[in-house]
């Protein structure tokens, strides 16, 4: 049987160094530049500079608290339970983002802020692991999550057990005698109605009142909408869009895309009608009425439970509001709408018709002067939404929509795996953190 020959072993040396030995300057002149290639070829890359990472003088290092399952992945695991009306698995999976549409974009559900703050909160390079250095301290209770699952609870005991016995928690935590809770703080991913059922109140919306109890009161508390009255210790943070960038140069990108959107309509309006016995239906009937009028109006008409709603298609909701110059942000079940960010994320002028849905809310993230980005229409003018639009000039409209893009940033929540130290703008989180962070050190020195 004939054996395969072996293949010459390479020479160490490349051919040229070999046929070079005859010229001695041409050897030298080979040798070098072989010995740079080498050099080139496998020598390790010049080290990248190194990831901004560090936390900011404006940010204060916090502690997320570790409290039992219960309050947080147990709730997850019963996704399918969360909400009488929808299975929330589908909206929880991705860290709270949703299911994936495309890369950076999310079908997001408008309650999960509470999820989401806490997957960025958890990476952030502000967190620390020794509490002994903390100045915050985050509670990771999915409240938001679990006052949903019980809207349908007649039985109040049960309804209200959970968020009892977080209260009963709180005077136990190693980190609450420091300050006695006044740096700690919650994330809610649902409106401060939703927790502050009183029991003088014959309304039963299917609350609990979790912010009313007396070890709660010393919390800070984050949520899409605060108490314009009674909450002190209240701040509202954007509800969650579509989108949630990686990088700066995605968001640059789609704030071009926006600004450069060719708007075909004077005025826009995602929503449906509110039963007219409601004191907030007033403002929306006008808005369905005049806006079906005109051929000026591009409207999304929410009709829940039904298959043909496409209030929760977000390339639909989008589209549309791309399309028009001012955005219709009326109250709903409350004061606040999610609207509101989608609106923003659009590039389009929020127009507002109660000064609780914006100017009361989000003061860490809005400009200090409302006209700048945004209309507001008293009670006497809802009956002429186009004419008093039309009165705004266009070099004033194209201010107000450059500063309404430039918001974007500050109102988005970055993909909670992003890299802070890659990102290169700060993002809702680091807004609530920087907030916070005010807020607990002007409050003095530790009690």
């Amino acid at each position: 049987m004939a054996l395969n020959r072996p293949r010459d072993k390479p020479s160490a040396f490349p051919t040229f160094i070999t046929l070079s030995f005859h010229n001695p300057l041409l050897f030298i002149l080979c040798f070098i530049l072989w010995l740079f290639t080498l050099l080139f070829l496998f020598s390790s890359p010049p080290p990248l500079p190194p990831e901004n990472s560090q936390c900011p003088p404006d940010i204060a290092p916090f502690f997320i608290v570790p409290i039992p399952p219960r309050f947080n992945s147990d709730l997850l695991r019963r996704c399918r339970s969360l909400n009488p009306y929808t299975d929330m698995c589908p909206h929880v999976a991705n860290a709270g983002l949703g299911r994936l549409i495309s890369p950076s974009w999310h079908a997001t559900h408008q309650f999960l802020a509470e999820l989401i703050f806490l997957a960025a909160a958890s990476r952030h390079p502000c967190r620390t692991h020794d509490s002994s250095a903390s100045s915050l301290f985050l509670l990771p209770f999915y409240a938001g999550l679990y006052a949903s699952s019980q809207f349908s609870q007649p039985n109040l005991t049960l309804r209200d057990s959970l968020a009892l016995d977080f209260a009963s928690l709180l005077p136990l935590l190693p980190s609450w005698p420091r300050r006695h809770g006044r740096d700690h703080f919650l994330v809610l991913g649902r409106t401060s109605w939703d927790f502050m059922r009183s029991p003088a109140s014959s309304d039963d919306f299917g609350a609990n009142p979790l912010l009313l109890l007396p070890a709660v009161q010393n919390l800070s508390v984050l949520t899409v909408e605060r108490h314009p009255w009674q909450g002190r210790h209240q701040f509202g943070i954007p509800y969650p869009s579509y989108f949630h960038p990686s990088a700066a140069d995605e968001l640059a990108a789609w704030q071009a895309e926006v600004l450069a959107s060719h708007r075909t309509h004077l005025f826009a309006f995602v929503g449906g009608a509110r039963p007219p016995e409601l004191e907030k239906a007033a403002a929306r009937a006008e808005i369905l009425r005049q806006c079906g009028a005109s051929r000026r109006c591009l409207q999304v008409l929410c009709r829940p439970g039904s298959a043909a709603d496409s209030c929760y298609e977000p390339d639909r909701v989008l589209s549309v509001l791309r399309r028009a110059n001012f955005c219709m942000q009326p109250p709903g079940d409350s004061f606040t709408r999610r609207s509101v960010f989608d609106a923003v994320l659009a590039g389009c002028v929020p127009v507002f018709f109660s000064e609780h849905t914006a100017y009361t809310q989000y003061g860490w993230y809005e400009p200090a002067h409302p006209e700048e980005w945004s209309v507001l229409l008293e009670p006497d003018r809802w009956g002429r939404i186009e004419e008093e639009l039309d009165r705004i000039p266009r070099p004033v409209l194209d201010r107000m929509r450059a500063r309404v893009v430039e918001m974007i940033p500050r109102v988005t929540y970055a993909h909670p795996n992003a890299s802070r130290g890659q990102l290169g703008f700060r993002d809702a989180v680091d807004v609530a953190l920087a907030g916070l962070t005010k807020t607990v050190r002007s409050a003095g020195p530790e009690a």
